[in-house]
This record gives C-alpha cells, structure tokens and sequence, in this order.
C-alpha cells in the first residue's frame, strides 16, 4: 500500500532511504570521505522536513504496516509541467517484489493527474542495472554532467506522459 507520509514517517523514511541506498554507495565505492552528499549518508530527517515544507510530495510503501519504501516529487524550477523524481527507494530484504515499479508508475499517476507533462530524475551514469530498469520502464535518458563534489558522473533521464 502507498500513502503520503507526515511528519512522523519522517525519521522511518530517512531510514528506509538511507539503508537502500548504501547498496548502491557499497556498489560503487562511495563513502563519508569521499562522496559525503550521497543519499546514503546525507538523508536526515531534517532534510525531509525541509522537502514537505517546500511542497515535495512524499510516499512511502507499506508491507504489513511496515514502511519499506519511499520515493518524492517535486515540481520542476527548472522546466514548466515537468516534475522530479527523487530517491526511489526499497529496503533491500524487500526488492525484486514488484514495489519499485509500483512507487514509480504511482509517481507517474499523480504527475498525470497534476496536469504535468514529464517526470525527470537523476542518477548514477555507471549503474548501468539501474539505467536499463528505468529505460524498461518507459524512460529516455537525455545526458550527463559531471559535478566536481562527487565520484562519479550524473545521468538525467525522463518519462513523458504524453506519451502514454
């Protein structure tokens, strides 16, 4: 089940959020040193109190009343009727159940029903697993740029709804 969190899901969620991505900070050798922006270590419940006080959406995925996913939305500064992604997220223990894809064409749904015309999103060039998923799901990736602060290169990728 998806439901919007409050300020009492908060800290479970940067929990949920931190954990999931240390596989992907583990995967490609980021650490507090050496990348310690990433979502692995900067995910405080503060940092999402921040996001629900500037108009971000944000969902978590329930399994037995237990929060096992999350995943927000923005609307776009930079682009009108386009919408962000951020940190779609599920516990490890809990992948490859479907609830990814759930979060996202969730996501999807509410953009649509919001009048937005694309849903953009972020992530790590390299993770070419997680690229290919985001393409299998109606994805186009449309560049990259490298930041100096982190370690590897950023990926931009977006899903247009009027296409669907």
């Amino acid at each position: 089940m998806i439901i919007q969190l409050t300020d009492p899901d908060l800290p479970r969620a940067a929990e949920v959020i931190r954990a999931s991505f240390a596989t992907v900070a583990a995967e490609f050798g980021l650490t507090r040193e050496n990348c310690p922006r990433h979502t692995s270590f900067a995910t405080t419940t503060e940092r999402l109190c921040d996001h629900l006080g500037r108009g971000w959406l944000l969902y978590g995925f329930f399994e037995s009343g237990r929060l096992v996913g999350y995943v927000s939305i923005s609307k776009s500064k930079e682009t009108d009727g386009a919408y962000e992604l951020h940190n779609l997220a599920v516990l490890p223990e809990h992948r490859h159940k479907g609830y990814g894809r759930q979060l996202l064409d969730f996501c999807k749904d509410r953009v649509r029903e919001a009048g937005g015309m694309k849903l953009v999103l972020g992530i790590i060039e390299e993770n070419a697993v997680l690229k290919d998923w985001y393409i299998k799901n109606g994805f186009v990736h449309i560049g990259t740029k490298k930041f100096e602060q982190f370690p590897f290169t950023s990926g931009y990728m977006e899903y247009n709804l009027g296409a669907t």
